[in-house]
């Protein structure tokens, strides 16, 4: 039995690990210069500069407002290579505007129909996601990378039952800058599965962050006959329901069959590795706004 779970806990490392390097999240704050270095490469990538309606995989479609821009997958990844963002497995797509006061993030993840029916324990799920930070940090120490300290929730969690919508904010300190770092996330239900989205800005401004991205995505629809409401009887259910969301999708599927106690410290923190320096590039950034109005 010892050995079957050792084996189970090496399986759920290398999932929760290649999940950190796209969720994981770390606040480095990059010089002026530096990030000017990267200015015209991130001009150059293949922005779609709105008004503009772009699909979002094959379950989701995003009218785009004007000022602000949409990378699609491709240009995503090239995106997280010229800002020293390792690239994750699954299709990412990116949205900004023109300010580039934060920057967020949209996969798809096909994990069937999630119950909105669970009852959320903030204190619990804070509990899962700090052992699973501290966890983390032995991979980021390897990889040379700033370890995070998780200091709380920034808002707990709050599910919309009218538009299907589950939303949290984790505070986490870095342990080297000691500065603070936020990630706002939101996880939207579908018929077969869930729109998972990560907003990153700076701590301060997050709260009008917040404002301005939930009015940029007032066009977000899932494609029809993919709404949550499109359910019906015979479709694939999610093994887990809202917690799991928040603490991580595989590792919960295992949690659920009985191996919690195992694997709390694999637990993946839901953090988006991102340079939000990438703000300091928005003179440049703008550039592209006015060449497209040209």
């Amino acid at each position: 039995m010892a050995s079957r779970i050792r084996a189970l806990l090496r399986t759920l490392r290398k999932i929760t690990m290649q999940n950190f390097a796209r969720r994981l999240a770390t606040l480095v704050a990059l010089s002026f210069v530096a990030a000017a270095s990267h200015a015209e490469g991130v001009n150059d990538l293949p922005w779609q500069v709105g008004p503009t309606k772009v699909q979002l995989g094959s379950h989701a479609a995003l009218d785009v407002p004007a000022g602000y821009a949409f990378l699609g997958p491709d240009g995503t990844r090239r995106l997280d290579l010229i800002m020293h963002n390792p690239p994750g497995d699954a299709e990412t797509y990116t949205l900004a505007p023109e300010s580039m006061d934060w920057v967020a993030y949209f996969d798809y993840d096909d994990v069937g129909y999630v119950k909105d029916d669970e009852k959320l324990d903030a204190d619990d799920l804070l509990k899962s996601v700090k052992e699973g930070t501290e966890e983390s940090n032995v991979e980021r120490r390897k990889n040379g990378w700033d370890t995070l300290t998780l200091t709380g929730w920034q808002s707990k969690p709050q599910y919309d039952s009218t538009f299907k919508s589950l939303t949290w904010a984790f505070v986490a300190r870095n342990d080297k800058s000691h500065e603070d770092v936020v990630n706002y996330n939101a996880r939207l239900l579908g018929r077969s599965g869930v729109m998972s989205v990560v907003l990153v800005a700076d701590p301060a401004q997050l709260n009008t962050a917040i404002g301005d991205f939930k009015g940029a995505i007032h066009g977000f629809a899932f494609n029809p006959g993919q709404s949550y409401t499109d359910f019906q009887s015979g479709d694939r259910v999610a093994e887990y329901g809202l917690g799991a969301l928040i603490v991580g999708g595989a590792a919960a599927v295992a949690a659920k069959k009985g191996f919690f106690a195992v694997i709390l410290s694999a637990l993946a923190a839901g953090w988006k590795l991102v340079l939000v320096g990438l703000a300091a590039v928005g003179t440049f950034f703008k550039r592209l706004f006015t060449r497209n109005k040209a």
